[in-house]
């Protein structure tokens, strides 16, 4: 499937596709692949004010939010550094904030409360302009692609 998947992508976009695992979802460490309602019953929110970025959820393995935010900060910083014109970013929802967030400048101090949503399947448009090399969000979570 791989391959098929790869080669489809070659073909429709004319590039690789280069993969990296600092863009996967948050960690739930020992939920993952459990019911939903196994993690709800012992998930703890975070504070509405406090250490929310090394806040632990109550599940054993899980990432923290400065963990996991830390992760795909570095992923976004390498894909910025590389010498592209236009590059697409395909990840999961709860990542995309933190790929905006840095996209914007966002210190990472700052990402406590943060949380930029976005339908699944969606596409978010992000541009520097060419004179004045500020940083754009053009459009967050666009579904108008998927029809109906």
């Amino acid at each position: 499937m791989q391959d098929l998947t790869t080669n489809y992508r070659r073909r429709t976009l004319g590039v690789e596709a280069l993969s990296d695992r600092r863009l996967r979802e948050k960690s739930y460490g020992e939920a993952e692949g459990r019911p939903r309602e196994w993690l709800d019953r012992r998930f703890v929110p975070p504070p509405a004010v406090g250490d929310r970025m090394g806040h632990h959820e109550g599940i054993r393995g899980a990432e923290t939010r400065a963990e996991f935010a830390r992760r795909v900060y570095a992923a976004a910083d390498a894909i910025l550094r590389r010498p592209c014109e236009h590059q697409i970013i395909v990840t999961h929802g709860f990542a995309l904030t933190f790929v905006v967030a840095f996209w914007i400048g966002m210190p990472f101090e700052s990402l406590g409360s943060v949380n930029f949503r976005a339908p699944s399947g969606s596409i978010t448009v992000l541009r520097e302009d060419d004179f004045f090399h500020n940083r754009q969000v053009v459009s967050l979570g666009d579904t108008g692609h998927l029809g109906g």
